[in-house]
């Protein structure tokens, strides 16, 4: 076999490849001679067949496998021998579009190869990490916050009209052309005034309602509504209204401790400090990750592969455009161009996510088999009822898996990052923290 090398232009490599008739004939003669004592054909004795008939039985079927599994092994022993590694799949095509059995195979690749990335010495990365305590304020505000979660309601004096937020309890029966339907009437309902859990418009229809007051509400069932029956259709509600009722929340005792959970009170306090905490470091770790993110993106420089900085800038310019374009769901649109900030930040991305995974690489750093079915298990419930099949279809997938991985990977080798550098604890407010959230949103 004889390689040629056509192209060595930056990141950019080209071969020209002869894989010689004589190489092809003899791998085709050798898997025949393994495959030689299961055969059997009309005439012969099972492994008796000879090689001549063998060959002209079964050649022509072999020859096209010979050849695929001979050109992958070449490149992938040209991978192995170079210690090059492709930034993509590389680029195979037959020039001798004419070959017929007899002759040589004559081979064309190329691909753009990932650089070389520089040492980093991450003793000399600074980060600061912010660090905001659970307040007296704080917790009292997610207090009140679960109060009102827990609300009840208390009737008003009669005569009283229903406001928005409020509750009615009715009884009512629903009518298309003049027909009552199935599950459209019910007694003593409780219905939370602006909560949409009735078909649009029907709620609207309430506010300034009073007790006794007897109210025909008329509505058309959305074109998508889960009956067929009733999907499109005016319909008319007679609602009966028994009561009108204002929200109270709960009170901020031991009683409200133990319906989330807690013992008493102060239990229920320090759980809810902890959880701030939480969330708060959460989001400083996040701002520490733009941090380092900076700084190394400073301290290295690097050839890119042409082909990965192209399409990060496309899959950029997409995912923007249909923020900006939240109506339109599909993909069969213009074409979007990437501007020259979209290349700019691809730049940046593909930069930094090479770096990220030398670093992981050379750090030894693992996605365990627990956290990848903890990552499937966290994206599977977006769907639900469809869990089983969800998790079947990533086992089955491989580059779903690989995107579930990537962020774990990149996740574990920053949080390795970190101990490698200097890390100083801030204590700022909670302000503070999210004046610096707001600033990595802007850019």
């Amino acid at each position: 076999m004889q390689v040629t090398e056509t192209l060595n232009e930056g990141l950019k490599r080209g071969y020209a490849m002869v894989i010689t008739a004589d190489e092809l004939n003899a791998k085709v003669d050798e898997k025949l001679k393994e495959a030689q004592p299961e055969i059997s054909l009309k005439g012969f004795r099972k492994g008796k067949v000879p090689m001549a008939m063998l060959k002209k039985q079964f050649g022509k079927n072999l020859m096209g496998e010979v050849m695929q599994e001979t050109i992958d092994g070449a490149i992938n022993g040209h991978f192995t021998e170079s210690g090059a590694r492709p930034a993509m799949q590389p680029n195979v095509q037959m020039t001798n579009q004419d070959w017929k059995e007899g002759d040589d195979v004559h081979i064309e690749f190329s691909y753009e190869a990932l650089p070389e990335i520089p040492e980093v010495d991450l003793s000399k990365v600074k980060l600061s990490k912010l660090v905001v305590k659970a307040d007296d304020a704080a917790v009292q505000e997610a207090l009140e916050n679960l109060a009102s979660t827990a609300q009840s309601f208390k009737s008003r004096r009669k005569g009283s009209k229903a406001r928005d937020g409020e509750q009615v309890v009715m009884d009512f029966v629903g009518k298309v052309d003049g027909e009552a339907f199935e599950g459209g009437s019910a007694e003593d309902y409780p219905l939370v005034l602006g909560s949409n859990s009735f078909i649009p418009g029907f709620e609207d229809q309430l506010v300034g309602v009073k007790v006794e007051e007897v109210k025909e509400v008329n509505v058309t069932f959305p074109a998508e509504y889960g009956a067929a029956n009733l999907a499109g259709k005016d319909a008319v509600f007679t609602c009966t209204i028994k009561d009108v009722k204002e929200p109270v929340a709960a009170e901020i005792d031991d009683e409200l401790a133990t319906r989330f959970g807690a013992e008493n009170l102060e239990g229920l306090k320090g759980q809810i400090a902890e959880r701030l905490e939480a969330e708060y470091a959460g989001a400083a770790r996040a701002v520490m990750k733009r941090e380092l993110l900076d700084a190394l993106d400073k301290m290295v420089a690097f050839d890119l592969p042409p082909s990965l900085v192209d399409a990060e800038a496309k899959q950029i310019a997409h995912q923007l455009w249909h923020e900006e374009n939240p109506d339109v769901h599909g993909h069969d649109h213009e074409e979007i161009t990437p501007s020259d900030e979209h290349n700019k930040l691809a730049e940046r991305r593909v930069r930094l996510g090479l770096l990220l995974a030398e670093l992981g690489q050379k750090a030894e750093i693992q996605v365990t088999d627990a956290e990848m079915t903890q990552a499937i298990m966290q994206q599977a419930r977006q769907y639900p009822g469809q869990e089983r099949q969800f998790f079947e279809f990533v086992q089955q997938n491989q580059q779903m898996q690989q995107q579930l991985r990537a962020p774990l990977f990149e996740d574990k080798t920053v949080d390795w990052v970190f101990e490698q550098a200097k890390v100083s604890d801030k204590e700022v407010s909670k302000d503070d923290l999210q004046k610096a959230i707001d600033a990595m949103d802007d850019e």
